[in-house]
This record gives structure tokens, C-alpha cells and sequence, in this order.
């Protein structure tokens, strides 16, 4: 299948010219909101293990249980979004079932703290993607 068809259905309906009207209306500049220009995207790629496998301003990583890790990135990441995925650590395939927590990590201005859970809800070691909007 062409990579510019959806892969679940016949895609997208077209937008109509009174939906295109009202979408275009509310573009705005975001001069006064949004983030710096000085802002970042960091991102970690960390193996089931704990191990940083690649990453974008990404220190180090560690497990510190089962399921349990915490991230580090080479600024401070307090008043960032995050953003996990379960993932694989290479560029073939999907991951398995299960989840991902992620969340500011207590005490450590530029850490993340991210928890991997299995198909049945149990912290489970897992593979994951981590992208953070500082």
C-alpha cells in the first residue's frame, strides 16, 4: 500500500470550504503565547534494560526497578511537556501490548521519571520512546 493512503480505512474526508474558512480564521501568530524561541525538543530512545540507546540532549538513563526508570537531559526539564510511547530500541517492528506513565522526576530538575506496565497492568521491563518539549 502507498504511504500516502491510510493504512486503516480510505482516509480523511475533505475538508469543505466553510470548514477550510473557519480553521484559517483561527490561525493566530502565537507572538505572545507559546514557547520560546529559545525552546527544544529532547527526545531518549531507552532500551527494556535501562540503557540510552540514541537520543537529542538526552544524559543518561537508568532502571531503577522493574518498570521503573528515570531519564536525564542536559537542561532543565520542570516546566516541559513529555511524552512517552513503548517502543523498540531499533527501526523494525512494533512493540509489544502494554503502557507507559511518564511524569516530572521528584528532586531532579532535568529528569523525567517513566513507568512501563505489561498487557495485564504489572509494571513490566519495556523498551520506550520519550520525547520532551522544553
Amino acid at each position: 500500500m502507498s504511504s500516502t493512503r491510510s493504512r486503516r480505512g480510505p482516509g480523511q474526508p475533505r475538508a469543505d470550504a466553510e470548514e477550510t474558512h473557519r480553521a484559517d480564521s483561527e490561525v493566530t501568530t502565537c507572538g505572545t503565547t507559546g514557547m520560546p524561541p529559545s525552546a527544544r525538543v529532547l527526545f531518549a530512545v531507552v532500551g527494556a534494560d535501562g540503557t540510552l540507546v540514541r537520543g537529542l540532549g538526552a544524559a543518561s538513563s537508568a532502571r531503577l526497578a522493574t518498570g521503573m526508570y528515570q531519564v536525564t537531559f542536559d537542561q532543565d526539564v520542570t516546566r516541559a511537556g513529555y511524552l512517552g510511547t513503548l517502543g523498540r530500541v531499533d527501526n523494525l517492528g512494533v512493540s509489544r501490548v502494554g503502557d507507559i506513565a511518564v511524569a516530572g522526576r521528584t528532586g531532579i530538575p532535568n529528569g523525567v521519571f517513566v513507568e512501563t506496565f505489561a498487557e495485564d497492568g504489572n509494571r513490566a521491563d519495556r523498551a520506550f520512546h520519550l520525547a520532551v518539549l522544553a
